[in-house]
């Protein structure tokens, strides 16, 4: 046992990966194509949401109400199986707003759409004015990068809150069919990035 022990360390301390990284590795090559293709449909359909954002931002706040209707359900019929115990008023309460917020999203689901990227775009000066503020107090490594993602976030949330209500029918939209097209990309450098491995492994064999 600890000769096969000893084994394993040295050769986790010679740099070799250990053997069941191996094998990932080598099942990443055979389906290397399948990780390019998934890439590429996310990539058509972030596109696909881009164009048809209102559709898309409507969509997506009435499936967040639809989930909130499904989660407040949930909770309270869990809190009734628990049976009596110290959180169970609680439970049931946060239940009830669920479903009322759900309700009202699913209702009326174009001014939900609006009150949410109104939201967004207050979370994006709030997150944008913090990140300035800390990248110019601190000084820390690097911090130039945090203060230019800190503008970006700060001038994207006041273009959406002078574009309000306008911004609204699309910035969800786009901003899911953003979120698609560089997930998308992180899935095709992989692939391409498993590919390329496996030809240099070949060529060292």
């Amino acid at each position: 046992m600890s000769n096969e022990f000893e084994g394993n360390a040295k050769t986790i301390s010679s740099g070799n990966p250990p053997q069941p990284a191996c094998h990932e590795l080598e099942r990443l090559q055979r389906d290397w194509f399948w990780l390019v293709a998934l890439g590429i449909g996310l990539i058509t359909l972030g596109v696909a949401a881009i164009g048809s954002a209102f559709f898309v931002s409507v969509l997506t706040v009435v499936v967040f109400g639809v989930l909130l209707l499904i989660g407040g359900v949930a909770l309270i019929v869990s809190s009734f199986w628990a049976g009596k115990w110290s959180g169970f008023l609680l439970h049931v309460l946060i239940g009830i707003l669920y479903m009322v917020v759900g309700v009202l999203i699913v209702d009326s689901p174009l001014e939900a759409t609006a009150a949410i990227t109104l939201l967004v775009a207050a979370f994006l000066i709030v997150s944008g004015l913090f990140r300035i503020v800390a990248a110019l107090g601190m000084r820390f490594h690097n911090w130039g990068w945090q203060l230019l993602s800190g503008g970006v976030a700060l001038m994207l949330g006041v273009l959406i809150y002078r574009q309000w209500p306008l911004s609204g029918l699309f910035v969800i939209g786009l901003f899911v069919g953003l979120e698609m097209i560089f997930y998308g990309l992180t899935w095709v450098m992989l692939g391409l990035d498993v590919r390329d491995a496996g030809k240099d492994t070949g060529e060292e064999r």
